[in-house]
């Protein structure tokens, strides 16, 4: 289904240091570097794309949009959650459960994507 996601942003060198130790928690790395963005991977399923756009015009925040990532562990759900915020993210709603077994955290990463990691156990 989903073979990868496209996050913008306006400033490519501040934001890959954020995604390198973001998604180094779920043992992803940068599979590809190109002028204009990077690709990061884990090797299996989705990769996440961070770009400056295409047309040239600024990067935006889509009103409503918004990338969730799957953790292993409410544990790795934390970690996640307190590696972004370390690493300049807005916090966006704190580890905790949110009904069920959904088990999630939020932020904003440096350019105001929005972004989820959870854990759910079906």
């Amino acid at each position: 289904m989903i073979g990868y996601v496209t996050l913008g942003t306006n400033d490519l060198e501040r934001a890959a240091p954020f995604y390198d130790a973001v998604l180094a928690e779920f043992g992803a790395t940068r599979a590809m570097q190109l002028d204009r963005g990077i690709l990061w991977s884990n090797g299996s399923g989705p990769a996440i794309i961070v770009t400056r756009p295409f047309d040239g015009n600024p990067a935006t925040v889509g009103n409503g949009t918004m990338v969730a990532l799957e953790a292993a562990s409410q544990e790795q759900v934390n970690k996640v959650h307190a590696t972004a915020l370390a690493n300049g993210a807005q916090d966006e709603g704190a580890p905790g459960n949110r009904g069920g077994t959904f088990y999630g955290a939020y932020f904003r990463d440096l350019d105001g994507n929005k972004l989820c990691v959870f854990h759910w156990p079906r």
